[in-house]
C-alpha cells in the first residue's frame, strides 16, 4: 500500500528549560492509504500528543510530518487551517455536537461550511446517515438520543466531506460496551468498504482489536508494534493484551469477541 503519512524523527517538548518534559521522543513511522492504525500506551506515554501533532492541533518541536508530499511542519497558520479543512476528519470522545441543531443539521453543517450546494448537502447527508444507521433519528436533537447515536452522528459529520484521514481520540471512552462495539464496527466497515484511512488513539484493548495495526508507545517512544494480518480478532486481542501487560497499561472495557 502507498504511504500516505510519513512521520520522521518527531519530538515534542513542553515546559521551560527549568522544567522541560519530553512528551514524544524521536518517533518515526508510516501510515498507508486505507490502513486502520491504533496507538496505545499508558497515561503520559505521548499518544494524544502524537495525535494532536498529526491533526495539526499542536506543532512539533523537532522532526517532520509528511502527508504525501506536503510537510505540514513547514506550513503557516492559514495554510494549516486550509489543509485541516480539506484533508482531515475528527471524532473525539465528547462528540462536540451543537445542541440547537438536529442530527441531520449537525451533519449538514460540515458541508455548508465548505460551500457545498443544497442538493449535494441533502444527498450526502442522507447517504451518510443511512450508512451509519442514524436515518431514523435525523430530526431529533443531540440531547434526545443515546451516546452511541451521538458518536455516530459525530462520525458522519467527520466523514461527510470525504477526508483523506479520520483521526479518532478515545472515541469509545464515553460509550457503553454495546454502543462502543457498534461504533467500532462502523469504523471497520468504512475502512473495508470505502478504504478510509483511520488513526485512532485508545487505551482499550477491545477497541484496538478492530485495527489492522497497533503502535505501542512508552515514555514517548515506540515500544512495540503489532500487525493483525489474517488473525481473527480474538487472537489479535490476546496479542494486544500480552504487549500491554509488559507496559503496565492493560485495559479492556468492551464486550465479548466472536471468532472473526
Amino acid at each position: 500500500m502507498k504511504a500516505y503519512i510519513n512521520v520522521c524523527d518527531v519530538e515534542k517538548y513542553y515546559g521551560s528549560d527549568a522544567g522541560m518534559t519530553k512528551a514524544v521522543d524521536r518517533v518515526s513511522f508510516q501510515v498507508a492509504e486505507g490502513e486502520f492504525v491504533g496507538v496505545m500506551g499508558a497515561s503520559g506515554s505521548g499518544k494524544t500528543t502524537l495525535l494532536n501533532m498529526l491533526s495539526t492541533i499542536d506543532s512539533v518541536t523537532a522532526g517532520h510530518i509528511y502527508y504525501q508530499d506536503t510537510d505540514i511542519t513547514e506550513l503557516k497558520p492559514d495554510q494549516l487551517a486550509r489543509f485541516r479543512k480539506e484533508n482531515l476528519g475528527f471524532v473525539f470522545q465528547d462528540y462536540n455536537l451543537l445542541d440547537t441543531l438536529t442530527i441531520k443539521e449537525n451533519i449538514a453543517l460540515a458541508m455548508t461550511l465548505q460551500n457545498k450546494g443544497r442538493k449535494e448537502i441533502k444527498e450526502g447527508s442522507e447517504e451518510m446517515m443511512r450508512l451509519l444507521g442514524i436515518w431514523e433519528i435525523r430530526d431529533q436533537f443531540p440531547y434526545q438520543v443515546s451516546g452511541g447515536q451521538k458518536q455516530r452522528c459525530a462520525c458522519a459529520r467527520a466523514l461527510i466531506n470525504h477526508p483523506k484521514l479520520l483521526l479518532a481520540d478515545e472515541p469509545t471512552g464515553a460509550l457503553d460496551s454495546r454502543a462502543a462495539e457498534t461504533l467500532l464496527e462502523t469504523f471497520q466497515k468504512l475502512n473495508e468498504t470505502r478504504r478510509a484511512t483511520i488513526f485512532m488513539v485508545t487505551h482499550d484493548a477491545f477497541s484496538a482489536s478492530y485495527c489492522s495495526r497497533i503502535i505501542f508507545l512508552k515514555d514517548g517512544q515506540i515500544f512495540h508494534e503489532l500487525i493483525r494480518g489474517q488473525k481473527g480478532r480474538r487472537e489479535f486481542l490476546n496479542n494486544i493484551l500480552d504487549v500491554l501487560s509488559m507496559t503496565g497499561s492493560m485495559t479492556m472495557t468492551g464486550g465479548d469477541i466472536d471468532a472473526r
